[in-house]
């Protein structure tokens, strides 16, 4: 059975960094300005205190619910008519981005262009498909290095944070020219564009958008229970899958790690060889050179069916980029292995054909 939300009234004492005094206590918060409004000091919010209260690593902060003060009055632009976070409190209006295509093709259209299977008119677009949101950044950047000119975006998914505008990662990548845009996929929402699914995230990228690849994986943080299947790394076989049923070229960038204090996440998670047994067709699997062991592990996962091959990761080149090089409280060079995964598999995401 579901718990109960965790609310409590609180006001705002402090704007930047966001804070929310509870019963004579300061508490560090997080507020969803897109969706809510802004938030300025003095104003009585209902926050959800669940997350901090439970000491989570990956959400120590309250989320404020709503703006008693000033968010009580606001009415959505546009006449959309799509719910996302549907039959909840926060169930808001978007324009899906899968609603384009129907407009723009004539009826008994194939659906699946042939230049998806690779032709000499463009060449095969690909998906990457990412096991956390900390492989972005490492897998954006190489993949800008490999080849410049290659128009990347980013499909967020479920499997971790569902706001669109909580990644500091995706706001940096933005900013400095290295993602062609962000796709929110149900049960995300609050991209640049809204999708009500991954394959509609997916194919509305490469038909309308016009990107030559896709990183498609979770938002920040994780949903872990300690269990082989019940866990957010399960969404990358769903999007895997997707990409697969497009027709276009996939590749999955392994959770690997020399340094988790877990077992189970050395030298490769559990999360990525449960997803590669469960793959119902072969995909591609760059994996870091110079790591032996690892190399042998994902080749025993991946048996016959999946084509594994190592690329160079360029450690070095990342560490002095300035984007995140930090994982779990872990820097790149306590934790190389990890940033090696997707590095070496951004560097293998290119032109396909």
């Amino acid at each position: 059975m579901s718990g109960r939300l965790k609310l409590r009234r609180g006001i705002v004492v402090q704007e930047d960094p966001l804070t929310v005094e509870i019963d004579g206590v300061r508490r560090p918060a997080w507020a969803d300005t897109a969706l809510l409004g802004e938030m300025r000091e003095g104003d009585e919010v209902v926050v959800n205190v669940a997350a901090l209260d439970l000491e989570l690593g990956s959400g120590g902060f309250d989320v404020v619910h709503v703006n008693l003060t000033r968010g009580l009055a606001a009415e959505p632009p546009g006449d959309e008519h799509v719910m996302k976070l549907n039959y909840t409190s926060l169930q808001h209006p978007v324009a899906p981005v899968e609603l384009r295509d129907s407009e723009a093709e004539p009826p008994g259209r194939n659906a699946f262009p042939l230049h998806r299977m690779g032709n000499a008119l463009r060449p095969a677009p690909a998906v990457l498909v990412l096991p956390l949101h900390g492989h972005l950044a490492p897998a954006v950047w190489a993949a800008k290095q490999a080849e410049p000119d290659l128009k990347v975006g980013y499909v967020q998914t479920g499997g971790g944070a569902l706001p669109g505008s909580l990644s500091r990662d995706v706001a940096e990548l933005r900013e400095r020219g290295f993602l062609a845009g962000h796709v929110t996929a149900v049960p995300a929402y609050g991209g640049e564009h809204e999708a009500i699914s991954v394959a509609g995230a997916i194919d509305a990228a490469i038909e309308q958008l016009g990107w030559d690849a896709a990183i498609a994986g979770p938002g920040p943080g994780i949903i872990g229970s300690d269990s082989r299947l019940g866990h957010g790394g399960m969404v990358a076989l769903d999007t895997a899958h997707a990409s697969l049923a497009l027709g276009l070229a996939t590749l999955i960038s392994p959770r690997l790690s020399g340094a988790d204090p877990r077992e189970r996440h050395r030298p490769v998670s559990h999360h990525t060889l449960t997803v590669l047994k469960m793959l119902l067709a072969p995909v591609e699997i760059p994996i870091p050179a110079g790591n032996p062991v690892t190399t042998a592990v994902l080749a025993e996962a991946a048996a016959w069916r999946h084509r594994l091959h190592e690329v160079p990761a360029d450690l070095a080149g990342y560490s002095q980029s300035g984007l995140p090089a930090q994982t779990m409280g872990r820097t790149i060079e306590e934790d190389p292995l990890f940033f090696a995964a997707p590095l070496a598999a951004g560097a293998a995401l290119r032109h396909k054909g």
